[in-house]
């Protein structure tokens, strides 16, 4: 048989039209369809469309084994899918392509399909990853596996080392993740291990929490490899890996070597305290002191011990430093992170640099002066707002006698809000309150003064009850104790307990606050139950609370009363605090339950365990609850939730709650305009106030309380000059104080906002989040209790929980403020300038 050779010359070379050379493809000569095919490779990007109306014969050369340019015929028809946008028919076809799909190439096709490559692969590993049944795995082409190689070794090659994690974590591969930490180490590109560790903060980047860890902790331990670590970022990657052993040991580390290292050591340990976790804190300080060097230096005030593992000997040698002087830099840590050395800065900064103006409280007062229980409950709560930490409380001294017009629950929160005024002041909190605390054998005082006395002790004590020697803990619950069949005393008592024992899981604790609970009285269980969930904040994963979560929640079905119901819901969802996925058990267990009372609790549930994390799946599932569910309780929470599990991200709830906030169902217009205020706290978003602007004026008055302290977080510690709201917005809370035709509820919201506005003497705002990016773990519990004042008014002091004061101190190695001490600021003074505006 003679076969015919066809020159390449013979084949017409098409300008305008690819038809002539897709007409060789249907000849039976082999050769000159793989010139044919040649030709159209060159070319189909320009005449794509013509080429794609043969496709399906283009595809069948490719999957003749016979043909022998079938890679060709391979590549031809990827390029084709890929012009229509069918990316992953594109990659299937390039995988057979051999040399003709080269990701060396920089061009968008090449680009393209190994995304393609990457989403395919991801999809495929997650998905094998959740699902437990071997027989429904996806199989993995190995041959995408093989180009997933070759992207890595490029990006080694060309020292594209953030590509080459962003791949990793994408496709979550943790031995990928090792090794491109050891080849950047290699290639002296540190900085890709501080890149990794702000990806791992942003748990929108990495959403699953199990593999954020398991990155973590590869990040520490390449951390602990390097000559000269990055102690900060090592320590706050223990901190979420909750590992405080580790902690303890790099504190010993720093504290021994030089004056550089000790002074890194103390501002570690500030940031810490930050976090507001106090039992993580107490950790530490237990894990520290129980080190033999440190047991052998505070017993003998001599150390011989050997070097750790963080010090190389070199070191150790050069920088050793005298007993005396490691024992003086031990009591320096302890100072800070258990004896409340920050809390003494943070009462001198607010109470020196105070704004509160007492005339606007003596207006407020006099124009609701014998109108209701109500108002005069807000005036109170108002003050202490205004007073919040500054120890100023000149106001009630003066005003004894309209202070003692309140009876009952009302004087129970009067006397609470003594503990918000004077919160962290540790140091004096007996003397202040002694006129007020329990007395053994007298009989003339209240037991609601003295119920308010043990819920402001707990608030002065607020995650500082466990540090030193645990005294106030010891009188709450002896308080709790001797206070017999007296519900009301125990309602405080147990509130006082939980606060000041804030997540630290004490199992003795938890012992006396359940034997209260289960008394089933509906004022003195409620309180119990409250104080439970305080104290096991973000356990779910203990054996305390595994043990006795179930029982718990038999309970709260069993009860006759809604008010412990509710407090145990919420408790329940205060112990899947941070949980993220983990948690999801004990959410669905809440959020399908047929009490609406639980969902209520399952959709603060959702809030507290994706708090911070902009989480699809769960913003999806409260949008869902939000305009489906039969109950306006459960409505409300599920969209306030929102705002809690976005705040991070907060330019974009707005955009989220926009249409809700339109909702013919008041309580859901309500939930907007809190989620909105959440999220948006001291922002002075646009958007945020154009949406809750309309609100003011709602016809529902509670919708209108909503929208007052919604649009009080939005411009809290915002000047006039930053946005022009704020001077309309103080204008409005005047006239709708003294507005008679307004109902009380709307009078007592504004009054609520105007002690938000100008909280802490002007000195704090609401912030859920630290300067490092952790979530501030007291603030956000503080702020989800204060949400419960829908159902009890006393619940609005929890509030002070969450103001954080807007200061920058500086401090030298002896905790001096150092005379020269500057701070270059390029914005002009009129930004964050105290507002004036009352003082007109």
């Amino acid at each position: 048989m003679t076969t015919l050779l066809i020159p390449t010359s013979i084949l017409p070379a098409p300008s305008s039209s690819a038809g002539g050379l897709i007409s060789y493809l249907e000849e039976s000569n082999v050769q000159l369809k793989v010139r044919a095919l040649q030709k159209l490779y060159s070319i189909v990007d320009l005449h794509w469309v013509e080429v794609c109306d043969s496709i399906a014969l283009i595809e069948e050369l490719s999957e003749d084994s016979s043909f022998p340019a079938a890679d060709l015929a391979a590549a031809l028809a990827s390029k084709c899918f890929y012009h229509l946008q069918e990316y992953s028919d594109s990659l299937r076809l390039a995988l057979s392509a051999g040399k003709y799909f080269d990701i060396s190439q920089k061009n968008e096709y090449i680009n393209t399909l190994l995304a393609t490559c990457i989403d395919e692969y991801k999809s495929a590993r997650i998905h094998n990853e959740l699902e437990r049944d071997d027989s429904k795995h996806i199989s993995i082409d190995p041959r995408i596996e093989e180009i997933l190689e070759q992207m890595f070794q490029r990006c080694y090659r060309d020292l594209c080392f953030e590509q080459a994690i962003g791949i990793a974590l994408d496709t979550r591969r943790l031995d990928k993740v090792q090794e491109t930490f050891d080849e950047a180490i290699k290639s002296h590109r540190e900085n890709i291990l501080n890149y990794t560790y702000n990806l791992c903060q942003n748990s929108r980047s990495i959403t699953s929490r199990e593999f954020r860890l398991s990155v973590m902790n590869i990040l520490v331990n390449s951390y602990k490899s390097l000559a000269e670590p990055d102690y900060a970022n090592m320590c706050f990657g223990f901190q979420y890996l909750n590992r405080s052993e580790e902690i303890a040991k790099v504190f010993e580390h720093l504290l021994r070597s030089t004056s550089e290292k000790e002074i890194m050591a103390y501002q570690i340990a500030f940031h810490l305290l930050e976090t507001g976790n106090q039992g993580f804190i107490l950790q530490v300080m237990s894990d520290f002191s129980n080190l033999p060097i440190i047991v052998q230096t505070v017993s003998s005030s001599s150390s011989s011990a050997s070097s750790s593992n963080y010090m190389d000997t070199s070191e150790s040698v050069v920088n050793e430093i005298s007993s005396e002087e490691f024992l003086t830099r031990i009591n320096k840590l302890k100072k800070i992170l258990v004896e409340g050395f920050d809390i003494d800065l943070i009462l001198n900064f607010l109470f020196k640099q105070s704004r509160f103006d007492v005339t606007v409280l003596n207006t407020i007062k006099q124009s609701i002066e014998g109108r209701s229980n109500v108002l005069h409950n807000a005036c109170v709560v108002a003050h202490s707002y205004m007073n919040a930490g500054t120890t100023r409380d000149s106001f009630l001294r003066d005003n004894l006698d309209w202070l003692g017009k309140a009876s009952n629950w009302a004087k129970f929160t009067a006397v609470g809000s003594i503990g918000v005024v004077h919160k962290g002041h540790v140091h004096e909190s007996m003397n202040l309150l002694q006129p007020y605390l329990p007395q053994i054998g007298s009989t003339n005082s209240s037991p609601y003064s003295e119920s308010g006395a043990l819920y402001a002790l707990g608030l002065i004590h607020a995650n500082k009850g466990g540090s030193g020697d645990s005294t106030t803990i010891s009188y709450l619950t002896d308080a709790l104790r001797n206070s017999g069949n007296n519900e009301v005393v125990q309602h405080g008592a147990c509130l006082g307990i939980g606060l000041a024992g804030l997540a630290t899981a004490n199992e003795a604790l938890f012992e006396i606050v359940n034997q209260v609970l289960f008394t089933d009285s509906a004022i003195a269980s409620e309180g119990a139950a409250y104080g439970l969930g305080l104290l096991m904040v973000g356990q779910s994963d203990s054996i305390l609370a595994q043990t006795n979560i179930p029982s718990l929640l038999n309970y709260a079905h069993n009860t006759s009363h809604e008010k412990i119901n509710r407090a145990l819901s919420l408790a329940i969802a205060m112990m899947v605090y941070g949980k993220e996925e983990s948690g999801d058990v004990i959410i669905e267990q809440l959020t399908r339950d047929r009490d609406p009372i639980i969902r209520y609790g399952g959709m603060f549930a959702i809030a507290l365990a994706y708090v911070g994390t902009s989480d699809n799946n769960a913003i999806k599932k409260l949008l869902h609850i939000a305009v489906s569910d039969v109950n306006d309780d459960v409505r409300r929470s599920a969209v306030i939730a929102i705002g809690l599990v976005s705040f991070q991200n907060y330019e974009n709830v707005p955009k989220l709650v926009a249409l809700l906030a339109e909702s013919f169902n008041p309580h859901v217009r309500y939930g907007a305009c809190l989620a909105v205020g959440i999220a948006c706290a001291g922002t002075a978003l646009k958007d945020a106030i154009d949406l809750v602007y309309p609100m003011l004026s709602d016809s529902v008055d509670y919708v209108r309380s909503g929208a007052l302290l919604s649009m009080a977080f939005i411009l809290q510690q915002v000047s006039e000059a930053r946005s022009p709201s704020v001077k309309k917005f103080h204008e409005l809370l005047l006239s709708t104080i003294n507005d008679k035709h307004q109902s009380a509820v709307t009078k007592s919201g504004a009054i609520l906002a105007y002690g938000i506005l100008y909280a802490g003497g002007k000195n704090v705002n609401l912030n859920l989040s630290s300067r490092m990016g952790f979530l501030k773990m007291s603030n956000i519990i503080g702020l989800v209790m204060f949400l419960q004042y829908w159902y009890w008014y006393p619940l609005q002091l929890f509030l002070c929980l969450s103001f954080t004061p807007t200061m920058l101190i500086g401090l030298n190695k002896d905790f001096q403020l150092p005379n020269n001490f500057e701070v270059t600021c390029h914005a002009p003074l009129s930004m964050f300038d105290y507002n004036k505006l009352e003082e007109k």
